[in-house]
């Protein structure tokens, strides 16, 4: 990685811009751009997103927004309404609200002096779900847009649900955003921030219970999910994923569908942008977005249009890893997808006392899939943020708790370009259940690697908008798709389908342990032709990093452990990011989490997620600190999801809150 300090423009940088939207609400926004701007108009590059630029993404943005700046951009990172130094209040993810002022920022940013009135927006997660929305809304001076990590539809494939499973994470995310959004803005720069801030205290949404009550595909997932009308999409949209982060099959969706000019590129990337991102190689991604903004901003032609399509990292077996460094492999460059290139091929599942999965016609069987509650304890995050053990490590355990299918050994290997498909028939004797499957690569050494996962809760066989459950022992078919992936089995391996009805803490638990008897089944492979190194990225660069003093260092652990006297079995994740001082402009920041995930593998409603958060923020004589404590458990009929909020100013507790609900169990 290269820290670039040479640039074409000298670059100044103001650390509050305030953006007044149409209510009167103030946004501020950090923005830098050229010395020359308000002489020379440039084009404005939005970043839109909750997470504090003051502090909470401080650390990347410094790498990135004043490199793209300085190659004649204005870099504007805006704090959303009720987020770090801006007013308001906010109330829910990607509400109409928070599009609305989008597009009033884009429009505002438009008509600045120092802009030459196109404006591009770029951004990861919940950034990147913007930049797409935003496209989908079509403000006129929004040119051109860079999504990392984002979806096209809230329901299928965001932190919620999967396959229409309650997914771990949707309890995890309600604890972060409980703490996230629980700080104050910086008295440095408001200073009304103590009355602003107990404001926020009031009115802070616990939102896990609303996004875990909505359990079908209603008007309230559509909102906000591009996928509705791909028609809308005219803007020009350059699509980042990672083989290791949960949002990549986006990629795919929006180059095939989006009408405007779409390029999609995927890496063995966990959450994080490309540039800085493990596993590596890591590519240049500025680069590649000057580019980008250069074609579609600044009408450079370039030929940014006629790039491949879709290009991605094709990863080789390797051993199992669960933080792993780097990925071998190489890129593939499909300048058209879907493409010619990949072709399907249909294997059977065969029933026996191990199962086979083969090119023939299968036999009639029955196999019973009834597996303990604790299965998927390698399964890792849903978006892994980095080396902490947070991607899926060898899957033998898991598989053996499975029920699993395989392939002979394959001689010459076997490339993968796209995303697998399986049809199963099976009945259950409950009606609440749901299925996985994982594809793997079985080394002759028995370890077990994870190419790409699919699930599908049972209730919505027939449709995600309309779940109904099963009709025990009634036997249905039903056909999913795994996540998309691009693979090279090894001369010598073996693939595997590893079938459960379990994934904890992935998948929130059946109210009841439920036995699927499985009858017939056949898996789809996209099955590429093969190539050879087909595009060579440039080189990971960046800009200076932020100045600061470590104060204290952190610590992560991550671990399982079990009662050897109850046999409960829990998964423990303690991340301390220790404190650091800014020595820019003095505030010093911490942050400290916790998670405990734990259930009994004979008893799914033992299953307990119990998330605990710190953050520190302090300057000099003023200090103040917020804990967030959340917990999640259930009973046959109900979810339960329990909170409490504490914020500290010095050593005076000033605010606390308790929140205790209860959803009816409906679908999962």
């Amino acid at each position: 990685m290269t820290i670039r300090t040479d640039f074409p423009h000298a670059i100044t940088e103001d650390p509050d811009m305030g953006i007044p939207m149409p209510d009167g609400c103030r946004l501020s926004a950090r923005v830098w751009m050229p010395v020359d701007a308000p002489a020379n108009p440039v084009p404005a590059v939005l970043e839109y997103i909750p997470y504090r630029k003051r502090d909470g993404t401080l650390q990347r943005d410094e790498m990135m927004h004043p490199y793209v700046a300085a190659h004649g951009y204005a870099c504007v990172r805006v704090d959303m309404r009720g987020n770090g130094d801006s007013e308001g209040l906010m109330s829910d993810e990607y509400t109409q609200q928070e599009m609305d002022d989008a597009v009033a920022v884009i429009d505002w940013l438009s008509r600045q002096p120092w802009c030459s009135g196109t404006v591009g927006m770029m951004g990861k997660s919940w950034g990147g779900f913007n930049c797409l929305q935003a496209a989908f809304n079509q403000p006129p001076a929004l040119k051109a847009v860079i999504s990392v990590c984002a979806t096209t539809d809230r329901f299928a494939d965001d932190i919620h649900y999967k396959g229409g499973c309650l997914l771990g994470e949707n309890f995890g995310w309600g604890a972060v955003m409980l703490s996230y959004s629980s700080r104050p803005a910086d008295p440095a720069l408001r200073p009304d921030w103590r009355a602003d801030w107990l404001n926020r205290l009031e009115n802070e949404p616990w939102l896990a219970p609303r996004w875990a009550a909505l359990q079908e595909r209603s008007a309230y997932w559509k909102h906000g999910s591009v996928c509705e009308d791909y028609s809308r999409m005219q803007t020009p949209v350059l699509i980042w994923g990672g083989w290791a982060d949960n949002y990549m099959n986006t990629v795919s969706h929006l180059v095939e569908n989006v009408p405007a000019p779409c390029k999609g590129i995927v890496g063995p990337w966990v959450h994080q942008y490309p540039h800085t991102a493990a596993p590596g190689p890591q590519v240049g991604f500025l680069q590649l977005a000057i580019r980008w903004w250069d074609r579609w901003l600044k009408g450079i032609a370039n030929g940014a249009e006629d790039d491949p399509a879709y290009r991605v990292w094709m990863m080789h077996s390797a051993p199992p890893d669960a933080s792993a460094p780097y990925r071998a492999g190489h890129w593939v460059a499909e300048q058209d997808w879907p493409t010619p290139r990949a072709k399907p091929l249909t294997l059977h599942l065969h029933g026996a006392s191990h199962g086979y999965l083969g090119r023939d016609e299968a036999a009639g069987f029955a196999q019973d899939i009834a597996t303990p509650q604790h299965l998927g304890l390698k399964a890792g995050e849903f978006f892994p943020m980095g080396l902490n053990a947070e991607m899926p490590g060898d899957q033998r355990d898991d598989d053996a708790l499975s029920v699993t299918f395989d392939t002979d050994v394959m001689p010459d290997g076997m490339d993968l370009l796209g995303a697998a498909k399986l049809t199963l028939t099976l009945a259950s004797d409950q009606p609440l259940a749901f299925i996985v499957a994982r594809l793997n690569d079985v080394a002759p050494d028995g370890s077990s690697t994870r190419i790409a996962h699919g699930m599908l809760n049972l209730c919505h066989r027939d449709s995600m908008e309309h779940p109904r459950p099963l009709t025990p022992g009634e036997a249905v078919t039903v056909t999913f798709a795994l996540d998309h992936c691009a693979y090279r089995l090894a001369p010598g391996h073996r693939l595997r389908i590893a079938l459960s009805n379990s994934y904890w803490p992935f998948v929130w638990p059946s109210p009841a342990p439920a036995t699927l008897t499985l009858t017939a089944g056949s898996l789809t492979l996209p099955v590429h032709q093969g190539s050879t190194n087909e595009w060579t990225p440039p080189p990971a660069e960046h800009a200076s990093p932020w100045k600061h003093r470590v104060i204290r260092q952190g610590k992560t652990r991550r671990f399982i452990e079990t009662d050897q006297i109850t046999g409960t079995v829990a998964l423990v994740v303690q991340d301390d990011l220790g404190d650091a001082e800014n020595l820019t402009h003095g505030l010093c920041t911490g942050e400290t989490m916790s998670e405990r995930w734990e259930i009994h593998p004979d008893d799914p409603l033992s299953a307990r997620a119990t998330h605990t958060w710190e953050q520190r923020l302090s300057r000099g004589d003023w200090s103040v600190r917020t804990h967030a404590w959340a917990e999640m458990t259930a009973t046959a009929t109900h979810l339960r999801l329990t909170a409490r909020l504490r914020a500290w100013e010095g050593d005076n507790l000033i605010f606390q809150r308790d929140w205790d609900d209860e959803v009816p169990r409906k679908a999962v």
